[in-house]
């Protein structure tokens, strides 16, 4: 049985991320044993990772899985997802801001253009696919799983 999983429940997210990371779920609960001391099956981690009845995903341990996955060369970029989807589930907007230059004046005006630039592109499509969303006032499933890409990570 193939199971759906969406781009705005953050458990189906870090589910998702940790099965794109290298070596996968295996490799995350052979992190996680190591980190923690306490040895955890993948089966077993991979039901907490899908939210099987009975089963749980704390937070600590998808900040440890978080961890793993910026340890990992490519799933950096990706790590901290889960938390986004989080906030959003929330109805909280959060936005990486890196931080400034250690150089002069200069350097930190420029990173603060180019952070306003990447911000108002991302705002221009959110609204582009926005508009097409809501145009018959409903937003389904896979509509939104179209707009959560989009927002700044």
């Amino acid at each position: 049985m193939t199971c759906l999983y969406t781009n705005t429940d953050w458990r189906d997210v870090l589910y998702n991320c940790v099965r794109r990371t290298k070596g996968g779920v295996n490799a995350a609960a052979i992190f996680l044993s190591q980190r923690r001391g306490i040895a955890i099956h993948p089966e077993s981690l991979r039901r907490k990772l899908r939210g099987l009845i009975g089963e749980s995903m704390d937070v600590e341990m998808a900040r440890l899985l978080a961890e793993w996955m910026e340890e990992v060369e490519g799933a950096a970029g990706y790590a901290k997802d889960w938390l986004q989807a989080l906030c959003a589930q929330e109805g909280l907007q959060v936005d990486h801001v890196p931080p400034a230059p250690a150089t002069g004046w200069s350097n930190e005006a420029d990173a603060l253009q180019r952070k306003f630039l990447e911000i108002s592109t991302g705002i221009g499509k959110i609204a582009a696919v926005t508009a097409d969303t809501v145009e018959d006032g409903v937003i389904s499933q896979a509509e939104a799983d179209k707009l959560i890409p989009l927002l700044p990570t």
